[in-house]
């Protein structure tokens, strides 16, 4: 019987013969593909300046470095997120603080932010990272509010959220615009909003950070442009290039963005329209009008103690009737590498015990979802 994963790539024949066409090319990296899907991203976002990278960790690791984070420097990220970011961080001796999430949507909220910062005693916090699990960008101005107030500079781990709007001034703002953040970063990986197989993307309205994002991509090189055979390096940079290969499928996919989100769209509504009234101990997120999400993830909340069952006992459940489930993620805390005997993070540990993604792709056919939902409802029967 046919296998139902929770997210699958979208490839169709256009993407196949531009990845060809880029193969024909002189260069198939630092080649021409490179440079036209960083203009057509860059007018897609509305921002000044962005970039394609390896991956969306590199993405991160630039926005890290870019932005001039030094050893001891003070970060907060979620409790909540891919471990990407915190080793990131961690590799470059950051102090890293986690936000307790919101125990429905797995996001870090405005007071978890002063929370934190108020528990810790917090002075001189140099970033946050905000991350919008599974695409749904809310309280962007709120927490604009806050960095001001306290002065540090923020991240968008938008890895997630291409795609992702949010309503400003009665106006919709593309997330990448860095209208209310210093740096935006995006994963390309075959599961989200579009591919280049895998890759990254940086954006930015700032100059210097900008600057700063093309040395550390390319090992700190900065070169003479009469004399392409000099070059001096100004910083210790890593290898963070995207080839015209990838780009060439990113360019293609990219002009496929508004179908994307349309498709996931609807299979979205078609979730909630089944679930959110259909048992007390079932819960889909609500999620604020002002907001057009990427609809990367469809996460549904079970009250497992409630009915007295268990989250893993319920995925090999699901696994059995052949439709695959993921929890996204493991909160940070768990993982042995955060190596801290105390941590209080009450609403995380809730999240992450009542809540899994279910399938959600592009080409995710009608008849497999209905089995989804049936399959599910029948748990509950």
């Amino acid at each position: 019987m046919k296998y139902i994963p929770y997210g699958k790539q979208y490839i169709d024949n256009e993407d196949k013969k531009l990845v060809l066409d880029s193969l024909s090319n002189d260069l198939i990296t630092t080649g021409p593909f490179v440079e036209k899907f960083e203009n057509k991203l860059k007018k897609y976002f509305a921002c000044n300046y962005s970039y394609a990278c390896s991956s969306g960790t590199a993405a991160l690791h630039l926005a890290m470095l870019s932005i001039g984070l030094k050893k001891d420097d003070i970060i907060l990220m979620p409790a909540i997120n891919f471990i990407a970011s915190y080793n990131m961080a961690k590799s470059m001796q950051l102090k890293v603080y986690l936000v307790d999430v919101d125990k429905y949507t797995g996001q870090v909220t405005p007071d978890k932010v002063l929370d934190c910062i108020k528990k810790n005693k917090l002075k001189k916090i140099k970033a946050l990272i905000l991350m919008y699990n599974g695409g749904y960008p809310e309280y962007i101005q709120k927490f604009y509010e806050i960095k001001k107030k306290h002065n540090f500079l923020i991240i968008e781990d938008a890895c997630h959220a291409l795609g992702g709007e949010y309503s400003y001034k009665k106006k919709f703002l593309k997330i990448g615009s860095c209208k209310h953040s210093d740096i935006s970063t995006f994963s390309l990986h075959p599961l989200k909003s579009i591919t280049s197989g895998e890759g990254g993307i940086v954006t930015t309205n700032n100059t210097k950070i900008s600057k700063n994002i093309k040395l550390f991509r390319n090992h700190g090189i900065l070169r003479n442009k009469k004399n392409y055979w000099n070059y001096d390096i100004l910083e210790y940079g890593y290898n963070y290039r995207l080839s015209d290969i990838n780009c060439a499928l990113g360019l293609s996919q990219l002009k496929k963005i508004s179908f994307f989100l349309k498709k996931r769209k609807s299979i979205y509504f078609k979730y909630v329209k089944e679930f959110e009234n259909f048992n007390q101990n079932l819960t889909v997120p609500k999620y604020s009008i002002s907001i057009k999400p990427s609809y990367h993830l469809f996460i549904i909340n079970i009250n497992f103690e409630k009915i007295k069952k268990n989250k893993n006992l319920f995925i090999k459940y699901l696994n059995k009737n052949n439709i695959m489930a993921q929890q996204h993620y493991i909160p940070i805390y768990k993982f042995s590498v955060y190596n801290q005997k105390k941590s209080s993070f009450p609403d995380s540990e809730k999240y992450f015990n009542n809540s899994l993604s279910i399938p959600i792709f592009v080409n995710l056919k009608n008849k497999d979802q209905n089995k989804i939902i049936k399959v599910i409802k029948n748990y509950f029967k």
